[in-house]
């Protein structure tokens, strides 16, 4: 499982013109994807580490305070491009990114557990399956990608 971060001032995502969810203030803007071996215990541990990562500024202008330090936002958008294999041509392969009947569920546990932690007024989501037009003010810049490790051992 993977999880792009990317540190924003503000964000949205809309689907057919409308609005479904979006933020302004300090907050993270995660595109999540998900491989066909991921399990629950991986996406919760991602998750645990996104919600622990110390990525906001503190007084001193050190990165060294959280989203739940800050009081952010999260909006959560499912992304299988993530795991693209571009090492072939010049055309994507997503033949390693789950198929939706296995990324769905994961992508919904994420959501429940970051809810559980924020509170379901400060995570948002995107529409699984949608195409979405994402927005955000990146702050910084700062991306970050977290990754989970298989049980097979690798990332």
């Amino acid at each position: 499982m993977r999880f792009l971060v990317q540190r924003a001032a503000r964000a949205s995502v809309a689907v057919d013109g409308e609005t479904v969810s979006s933020f302004e203030g300090p907050g993270l803007l995660v595109f999540c994807g998900v491989a066909p071996e991921d399990t629950p215990a991986q996406a919760e541990k991602l998750c645990s580490k996104l919600l622990k990562l110390r990525i906001f500024e503190d007084a001193s202008g050190a990165m060294n305070r959280s989203v739940v330090d800050v009081g952010g936002s999260i909006i959560v958008v499912s992304q299988f491009t993530l795991y693209a294999d571009l090492s072939h041509g010049n055309r994507p392969g997503f033949s390693t990114a789950a198929r939706p009947e296995t990324a769905e569920p994961l992508y919904l546990e994420c959501v429940k557990t970051l809810r559980a932690a924020l509170g379901a007024e400060r995570v948002g989501t995107g529409r699984f399956g949608a195409s979405m037009q994402v927005s955000l003010l990146n702050d910084g810049p700062c991306t970050f990608m977290l990754e989970c490790e298989n049980p097979g051992g690798g990332k």
